[in-house]
C-alpha cells in the first residue's frame, strides 16, 4: 500500500473530491483525519473509512485558528504524528466585478487562501520536528488562466500557487514537500449550480471529451502524497483533460 501507516489530514473531506481522496487514502493504508464543517457527511465518510482502516472526524472551519489548533492537538494525541496535509477545502461565490460584494470577495479569500495559510502554519512545526512531511494545496485552472465572474476565486487560487512555490523553497530544506494540484472542470457538489450548457461547452472543449471525476483528482493527490513523488517539490500538477495547454 502506498500510504501505509501515514497520518493524513484532509480538509473539505466530507464530500466531493475530499471524500473521494479520504476513501482512496484509507484504501492505501493511511490513517485519515476527515476535517470539514459538514458534520453529518463527515461522519458518514468516517464510517466508510472504518470499514477499511482507521480515521476520525473533526468539525472545523479553516478560517478558525483555534479550531485548527485543536485539530492538530487531537491528531497528535491519537496518532503521534502528521505526515500529510491535503488542503482541499474551498468555496465559490461567483459574481461579475460590478456586482461582486465585498463580503463575497472576503469570504472566498478567507477560506480558499487564508484558510490554507492557517492550516499549513498549524502543522509546519510538527512536520519540521519530524524532519519530513507533505503538503498538497488544491489550486485550479482558474488560478492559472482566470474565468469570467470568478475574480475572487481566481485570485485565491493564483495566490495558492505562489504560496506553494514559496513554501516549497522555504520548507524543502526541512524535508517538507509542498505541491499543488490544479483541477479542471470536475463533477462535484460545487458544480451542481453550473448551467448544463456551460458544462457541455467545457466537455466539448476538453480533448479527452469529458469532464473530470473526483477520483481523477484523488489519484493526483495520492501520487503527490506518496514516496513515488519524493523528488517532486514546488510543482503545480494540472489535471484538466488537456483543456488548457
Amino acid at each position: 500500500m502506498r500510504l501505509e501507516n501515514k497520518v493524513v489530514i484532509i480538509t473539505g473531506a466530507a464530500s466531493g473530491i475530499g471524500k473521494e481522496t479520504a476513501l482512496l487514502f484509507s484504501k492505501e493504508g493511511a490513517k485519515v483525519v476527515v476535517a470539514d464543517i459538514n458534520e453529518k457527511d463527515g461522519e458518514e465518510t468516517v464510517a466508510k473509512i472504518k470499514k477499511m482502516g482507521d480515521g476520525f472526524f473533526v468539525k472545523i472551519d479553516v478560517s478558525n485558528r483555534e479550531q485548527l489548533k485543536q485539530l492538530v492537538d487531537t491528531t497528535l494525541e491519537k496518532y503521534g504524528r502528521i505526515d500529510v496535509l491535503v488542503n482541499n477545502a474551498g468555496i465559490t461565490q461567483d459574481a461579475l466585478m460590478l456586482k461582486m460584494t465585498k463580503e463575497q470577495w472576503d469570504r472566498v479569500i478567507e477560506i480558499n487562501l487564508t484558510g490554507v495559510f492557517n492550516c499549513i502554519q498549524s502543522v509546519t512545526e510538527v512536520m519540521i520536528n519530524q524532519g519530513q512531511g507533505v503538503i498538497i494545496n488544491a489550486s485550479s485552472i482558474i488560478g492559472l488562466y482566470g474565468n469570467i465572474g470568478q475574480c475572487n476565486y481566481a485570485a485565491a487560487k493564483a495566490g495558492l500557487i505562489g504560496m506553494t512555490k514559496a513554501l516549497a523553497k522555504e520548507l524543502g530544506r526541512k524535508g517538507i514537500r509542498v505541491n499543488a494540484v490544479a483541477p479542471g472542470f470536475i463533477i462535484t457538489p460545487m458544480t451542481l449550480n453550473v448551467p448544463e450548457k456551460i458544462l457541455q461547452t467545457m466537455k466539448e472543449k476538453t480533448p479527452l471529451g469529458r469532464l473530470g471525476a473526483s477520483k481523477d483528482i484523488a489519484y493526483a493527490y495520492l501520487y503527490l502524497a506518496s514516496d513515488e513523488a519524493s523528488f517532486v517539490n514546488g510543482a503545480v500538477l494540472s489535471v484538466d483533460g488537456g483543456l488548457i495547454m
